[in-house]
This record gives structure tokens, C-alpha cells and sequence, in this order.
């Protein structure tokens, strides 16, 4: 994809050593250019689109790599059933199948991980299963508000609900649609694509 996020007249550059961070924030890049960027540059291609764009802009800028986000995905005991309220979670416990079965029977059949449950999961070494159950519940009410769309997917996203509304158009109006919506202000953005 070849969009910006304001300059629909300007072209999009070179994806170079030679470019800065900030121009590389402010271009659609694909995965494999992000990808073959990096391996030029020698950096590390681990990590989602996001954290690589992050590790691009840094330093092409002459920051500092951005540490990588610790990971929960670490060697370490695991939870075995049988488990109840009282089964501490260990360092490092994943999202697991002996958790979802604990929490959905239970919670009810509605329990699913979303992004409260996985983070109170991956940084709950310590606390119980029970008081996992209440923070589930603690957290329905801001659960179900709108949750703000990660910027990797921002894309993804408007072309879905743009294309919902208009079936049959062409990708051009699409991405022009997606440049114009770009060039707004981030609060004055819809969640959903204009209808130009």
C-alpha cells in the first residue's frame, strides 16, 4: 500500500537507511518492506508490525532500540488441573487451556480472554484465581465500551467497515476514503470510514 496519513499529492518515499523515523511513521509500509528494512540495517525482525516499526523509527532517528516488552511466554511452571479459587498464579502462566476451563465454569459460558483478562493473567504472578474471577467481573462494565484500535490494525479495520458500506467500489475510492480520513485530526476521526 502506498497511503500517507495527510499529503494525498505528495509520493511516497524510498523506504531507505536514509529516511528518518518520523517520515517513516508517517507512511502505510507493509510487513515485508518494514522486514527487509531491517535486515538491511542488521536490527532484529521479532516482534508484531508495531513493535518492528517502533525498532525502524528509533534508529533511523540515533535512538536507542526500544527494549522489547517483556514477554509472559517464558520458561516456567504452568498451571496443571485440577485448579480452584485458591491455585496461585505462577510467573510467567500463558492464557491457558486449564485457565479457560477454571474461568468458564466458573463465570458461565460469556468468559472469553479478552485484554483485561490477559494482561491480569500475564502480570498476576501471585495473586489467586479467585481474585481473577472478581477482576473479570470488576471489569465487565469497561469491557464493554469501545476499545481504541491498535495502530497496526487501524488500517485493516477502516477498510472493512468502508467496504461494508460501499460493496462495489473500486480499491481507488477506498484509498482515498482512507487519505482523507488520515488527514483529520486523530479526535475528529470517526470509528467508522467516511463515505466519500
Amino acid at each position: 500500500m502506498s497511503t500517507n496519513d495527510g499529503a494525498p499529492d505528495a509520493a511516497r518515499p524510498a523506504l531507505t537507511p536514509t529516511l528518518t523515523g518520523t517520515e517513516l511513521m508517517r507512511w502505510y509500509w507493509t510487513l515485508a518492506e518494514l522486514t527487509a528494512l531491517a535486515r538491511q540495517l542488521g536490527l532484529s525482525t521479532a516482534g508484531g508490525k508495531a513493535a518492528l516499526t517502533d525498532r525502524l523509527a528509533a534508529v533511523l532517528d540515533g535512538r536507542p532500540e526500544p527494549r522489547p516488552a517483556r514477554t509472559t511466554r517464558r520458561g516456567g511452571r504452568q498451571l496443571a488441573a485440577p485448579v480452584d479459587g485458591a491455585t496461585v498464579i505462577p510467573d510467567g502462566q500463558r492464557c491457558s487451556q486449564v485457565l479457560r476451563e477454571y474461568f468458564t465454569r466458573e463465570i458461565g459460558p460469556a468468559f472469553h480472554f479478552d485484554a483485561f483478562m490477559r494482561d491480569y493473567v500475564a502480570q498476576g504472578a501471585g495473586r489467586t484465581l479467585a481474585e481473577a474471577v472478581s477482576h473479570w467481573h470488576a471489569t465487565r462494565q469497561r469491557a464493554a465500551e469501545p476499545q481504541e484500535v491498535g495502530a497496526q490494525f487501524e488500517f485493516n479495520r477502516f477498510l472493512r467497515d468502508w467496504h461494508a458500506g460501499h460493496p462495489d467500489a473500486p480499491r481507488t475510492d477506498a484509498l482515498a476514503a482512507w487519505r482523507a480520513h488520515r488527514a483529520r485530526p486523530k479526535d475528529l476521526r470517526a470509528p467508522q470510514a467516511d463515505t466519500t
